[in-house]
């Protein structure tokens, strides 16, 4: 016999549709104007894979609209404020009215850059649907999906995929002028001749260790600790959490990063499969989850090495600096994984602000000082 919903979780579980409701639908209206305007706001590396799996994004689409809708409604049918049912339902309606599943391109001409809607609509959809059951199921600290700060690290995740075209763009053009002399060199044919899977590791080690020193800088050199900051400010753990970085910050390590990479000459098949790696790992080891790996985590960074180092426990700080290969933390003496988790995550001694703009300007403030920690 099936337990009658009490009034608090009825309303629970509105204000949740409501929420996920609405956002499913701004994601079906950005990939509708993706649809009308792939030449624009499409990446052009993207396009030829959309085009010859368009049925399936079509059908994906349709049932995006169907569940925002069906979302939107559930919410008003039980709750007293309409707002964000009826912000989803609207939001479903104009997805339709943009032409639905069945929407054509209103432009052909190709553009040398293009905004990455796509990208971002595809990443949140995917990564939502794979890590907010993750979460639930092994959640580490008790916290709600939709915790404080959700909409500032949404903001970020948003600028960081939908420029990720122009923010490739801002790291490769300087890389490729400044090392232009090492572009022909024979050791790049032998490195590209490698295995794919060889070439994948090799592509770990020599980015962490250029990450490991300019992550350590970021953390030592009082200017650079400003930039910092904001991605340590989050006080709550959790995948959404990975995209709070300041733009300076990520065109920092994106631009030292791909300078070994340039420089060996990889091949594309092998960049590729590290680009897809980074993807899920960068999200995963921010995430709230309870994964140990024992062994394991101490050759490849896990959730659990990295929340010691967000953590503001004094234990913990100036600690766990490698991205992608833990070991590298052991080797320079800078590794902590005890047996416990941390308890408190953030800074220690001031809080950036809260709001998206004010986490952009701070760094460029003038303050009496940001204490690191």
């Amino acid at each position: 016999m099936d337990l009658p919903l009490t009034p608090a979780l009825r309303i629970n579980l509105g204000k949740r549709a409501g929420v996920t409701g609405g956002l499913l639908g701004v994601l079906c209206v950005c990939v509708e104007f993706c649809f009308l305007f792939p030449h624009l706001l499409v990446s052009n590396d993207g396009r030829a894979f959309y085009v010859e799996h368009l049925g399936v994004f079509r059908g994906i689409l349709q049932a995006a609209i169907v569940a925002t809708f069906a979302l939107g409604a559930f919410s008003m049918l039980t709750l007293r404020s309409k707002a964000h049912g009826g912000i989803a339902m609207l939001l479903a309606l104009v997805a339709m009215l943009l032409g639905g599943s069945q929407a054509e391109p209103l432009t052909h001409q190709p553009r040398a850059l293009s905004a990455g809607l796509d990208y971002f609509a595809l990443e949140l959809l995917v990564l939502g649907l794979l890590f907010i059951p993750m979460e639930r199921l092994w959640g580490l600290h008790p916290q709600r999906i939709f915790r404080e700060g959700w909409q500032t690290d949404l903001k970020h995740f948003f600028v960081s995929h939908v420029g990720v075209q122009l923010i490739s763009f801002s790291v490769m053009i300087p890389v490729q002028v400044f090392f232009s002399w090492a572009v022909r060199m024979d050791f790049q044919a032998h490195v590209a001749a490698q295995p794919v899977w060889l070439q994948f590791f090799e592509i770990l080690l020599v980015v962490d260790l250029v990450s490991y020193w300019v992550h350590r800088a970021f953390h030592q050199v009082p200017w650079m600790w400003k930039f910092h900051a904001i991605h340590h400010s989050s006080q709550q753990m959790d995948w959404l959490a990975s995209s709070r970085s300041h733009l300076v910050d990520v065109l920092v390590n994106r631009f030292a990063g791909f300078i070994p990479v340039f420089l060996l000459g990889f091949s594309p098949a092998a960049i590729y499969g590290y680009l897809v790696f980074v993807s899920f790992h960068a999200v995963y080891i921010h995430a709230n989850v309870s994964h140990r790996w024992p062994y394991l985590r101490w050759v490849f960074a896990t959730p659990e090495f990295h929340h010691w180092h967000h953590t503001s426990d004094e234990e913990g700080i100036d600690k766990n600096f490698a991205v992608f290969l833990s070991f590298i933390d052991a080797i320079f003496g800078t590794a902590h994984l005890p047996e416990h988790w941390p308890s408190r995550y953030g800074t220690t001694k001031f809080q950036p602000p809260e709001t998206y703009l004010g986490q952009l300007a701070y760094p460029f403030q003038q303050h009496e000082e940001t204490p690191y920690g």
